[in-house]
C-alpha cells in the first residue's frame, strides 16, 4: 500500500526523535561510568611509573583508587614552576588538567600537573615526583609519565602509551622491558645541563654504562624519536619546577 508524503515525513520525524532520545539517554547513563573508567586508567598509568604493572594488575578498581588516594598528592604548576591553584577564577587540580588539550596551547600558557608519590603512612616522606608527558609518535599521539627520584635527576621509572603505533614495532614502547631501560638513568649531565634520556637508533646494544642513553626499538626509529622529543620537551617545561625542588632540598640539607 502506497503511503502519503505526509505519513512518511511524520514517521521519519517521530523515528528520529525516538532514536535521539534513546541515544541521549544512553549517553547520560553511561557518561559517569566512562568518566570513572578514564580516571581509573589515568591513575593506573601514573602509578605505573613507580610500581610494577603486575602489582597494579592484581588490584581491584577499588584497591587502585584507595592506593592512589593514600600515596599520591598532586599539584599544578606553570612554566615558571609556580604553583597554580586557580585559573580564570576556576579552581584547578592536577587530575582536572587535560594534557592532550593543553598540548595545543603555547608552552607558556599550559598548566603542568605534578604527582608526588609518598612513602606508605608518611605523607612528608616523598619517594618520587611523577611528571606527565605528551607528544607525537609515527602515526598518532604518544604519552606517558616519568618518575624522578628526590634528587630530581635520576629516573625512577617511566610508563609510555600510544594511540596508534605499529604493533610489534613502535607499539613496543608499552612493554615493561623497554620502559625498564630508563630506570636509573640521569636527566642532567655532569655540567648541570638538562639533556634528558635518548632512545638510540637500532636495538641490541648495551647502554648500561651510559647515564643518558637507552637501547632503541628495531624498525621503529620515528616512534623512538617521538619518545625522545616528548621526554626532552616536557622535562624542559618542568625544568623551573625541577630546579626549584633541587634548590629547596639543598637548603633543607644545610
Amino acid at each position: 500500500m502506497q503511503q502519503s508524503n505526509t505519513y512518511i515525513i511524520t514517521f521519519s520525524v517521530i523515528l528520529t526523535v525516538v532514536l535521539g532520545l534513546l541515544l541521549s539517554g544512553t549517553s547520560q547513563l553511561l557518561g559517569p561510568m566512562q568518566k570513572e573508567a578514564i580516571a581509573l586508567d589515568n591513575k593506573k598509568q601514573i602509578l605505573g611509573a613507580v610500581i610494577s604493572g603486575e602489582e597494579i594488575a592484581a588490584m581491584t578498581p577499588q584497591e587502585v583508587n584507595a592506593f592512589y588516594e593514600s600515596r599520591i598528592a598532586s599539584r599544578v604548576v606553570d612554566i615558571n614552576g609556580e604553583e597554580v591553584a586557580e585559573r580564570d577564577g576556576v579552581a584547578v587540580t592536577a587530575e582536572s588538567v587535560d594534557i592532550a588539550k593543553n598540548y595545543k596551547k603555547p608552552a607558556e600558557e599550559r598548566l603542568y600537573p605534578v604527582y608526588i608519590f609518598h612513602a606508605e603512612g608518611n605523607n612528608e616522606d616523598v619517594e618520587n615526583y611523577i611528571l606527565p608527558l605528551y607528544g607525537a609518535g609515527l602515526w598518532d599521539a604518544i604519552w606517558g609519565y616519568v618518575a624522578l627520584e628526590t634528587d630530581m635527576n635520576t629516573v625512577g621509572g617511566i610508563t609510555l602509551a600510544h594511540a596508534g603505533e605499529t604493533p610489534g614495532l613502535g607499539a613496543r614502547i608499552t612493554e615493561p622491558g623497554v620502559q625498564e631501560r630508563y630506570v636509573g638513568k640521569s636527566i642532567y649531565d655532569e655540567s648541570g645541563d638538562l639533556v634528558a634520556v635518548e632512545m638510540q637508533k637500532g636495538e641490541g646494544k648495551d647502554y648500561s654504562g651510559d647515564p643518558h642513553q637507552v637501547d632503541g626499538l628495531s624498525g621503529a626509529t620515528i616512534t623512538a624519536k617521538g619518545v625522545n622529543n616528548m621526554l626532552k620537551n616536557y622535562l624542559g617545561y618542568y625544568q623551573a619546577y625541577i630546579e626549584s625542588q633541587k634548590s629547596s632540598q639543598s637548603v633543607a640539607a644545610l
